[in-house]
């Protein structure tokens, strides 16, 4: 009974393992696209409009991947 057992938990090991790395995966494509979609909507701001919001152009990537960091935790 005890051999049984043991079988069953190493045939559900692959499975779970693959589920995660389908889920991480999901989890890093959807970060991707946030970052992409915040830089290309941060790009076409004019350097004023940037300003007015307390942001210069440099600053685009690190807040896109603030906020792509921040839609995959909620």
């Amino acid at each position: 009974m005890a051999v049984a057992t043991h079988q069953t938990a190493l045939k559900g090991a692959p499975a779970t393992g693959l589920a995660s790395l389908i889920e991480a995966s999901k989890t890093r494509f959807v970060r991707y696209r946030v970052y992409r979609r915040t830089v290309n909507e941060l790009s076409e701001l004019s350097n004023r409009e940037l300003a007015d919001l307390g942001l210069h152009r440099s600053m685009i990537r690190r807040v896109a991947m603030q906020a792509a960091e921040e839609y995959v935790a909620h």
